[in-house]
């Protein structure tokens, strides 16, 4: 072959691999960083399931954490684009001039769940009861329920109950396990507590209706930081757009969930697995706008008021951008 020859050959070849270049398909890569025993792992094996991760050309990497403050570690050190945490976390942070925001993910914040043998009527039959609470004293959902029993009894509970305080595997023993009477746990472990036969009493939003919230505030949410929506937004709006697909999908797919099923844990325990399903369809967020978050101001106003410090630190409103304004659906 001339010389002549190999170079006309090097410049077909080179318009070709231009050509396919041209048109070969976007990748639009995202790093997640996820609890890896947590529900939102759910929503990414049935994005997966429906193709919806090719369908927004998506190319995601998920990265298992051990829980929500390990997620917003690896925020925080750049090893994650996205992270799923609570809106109170984010205000705090844009207080403090780190920027993150957040487009709302799930509804489902859990409940009170009580014993049916223990008389427990009413949230002032509280009172002498052993009450096992996921979490801590300044858990968000248990400062919410503190603030309602107030209300109804004016006092204390704290000093009206006997509160055990772990994690949830621990809180859901001890409940069906006879040792508490009542338990305030995450809404999966409250679907759990539920299939043993124990009955919900109040859910959060229950508390928070009558305390004034009127609307469930989306307490959990896609995270990022206001630069990666900047440089990815994209990715960030093709995965959220994924993400709402998926999660109309899940609202009424029975299917789809017989496909994800594996990723549930629930094993061949169908009471289990069908009231996991119910009660995560009940927390899912069909639509969002920036503009419409004002149950959130409300309710941070009430964390603020009995939480404290402790709650939402030194900062009383929620800033401006804790919710993206980047995306609406």
């Amino acid at each position: 072959m001339s010389k002549f020859a190999r170079i006309a050959l090097l410049g077909v070849a080179l318009g070709a691999a231009t050509l396919l270049s041209a048109f070969s398909p976007e990748h639009l890569k995202l790093t997640l960083a996820l609890q890896a025993t947590g529900t939102a792992k759910w929503e990414i094996a049935a994005m997966q399931e429906l193709g919806l991760d090719k369908k927004y050309k998506l190319e995601l990497t998920v990265n298992d954490v051990a829980d929500s403050p390990a997620g917003q570690v690896a925020l925080q050190a750049k090893a994650a684009d996205v992270v799923l945490s609570d809106f109170v976390w984010v205000n705090l942070q844009r207080h403090k001039g780190n920027m993150v925001t957040m487009v709302p993910h799930s509804l489902a914040v859990g409940g009170l769940m009580v014993d049916p043998a223990a008389g427990i009527k009413t949230l002032a039959d509280l009172k002498g009861k052993t009450l096992a609470v996921s979490g801590s004293p300044v858990d968000k959902s248990y400062v919410i329920l503190a603030a309602d029993y107030n209300k109804q009894t004016g006092g204390n509970l704290n000093d009206d109950a006997t509160p055990k305080f772990g994690a949830p595997p621990l809180v859901n023993e001890l409940l069906t396990g006879g040792q508490a009477q009542a338990a305030l746990n995450l809404w999966n472990w409250s679907a759990r507590a539920k299939v043993a036969g124990k009955v919900q009493l109040a859910s959060v939003p229950d508390l928070l209706k009558d305390l004034g919230v009127s609307e469930t505030p989306p307490l959990l949410g896609w995270t990022f930081f206001d630069d990666v929506a900047k440089e990815k937004k994209k990715e960030i709006v093709a995965f959220l757009n994924a993400s709402f697909d998926t999660k109309k999908a899940l609202l009424t797919d029975d299917a789809l969930w017989d496909k994800i099923r594996p990723a549930m844990n629930v094993k061949d325990d169908d009471a289990l697995f069908k009231q996991l399903r119910d009660d995560y369809r009940a927390g899912i967020v069909q639509h969002y706008s920036a503009s419409e978050m004002q149950p959130a101001e409300q309710a941070f106003a009430l964390m603020a008021k009995y939480g404290g410090k402790d709650v939402v630190g030194d900062v009383t409103d929620l800033a401006d951008g804790t919710f993206w304004k980047g995306y609406h659906k």
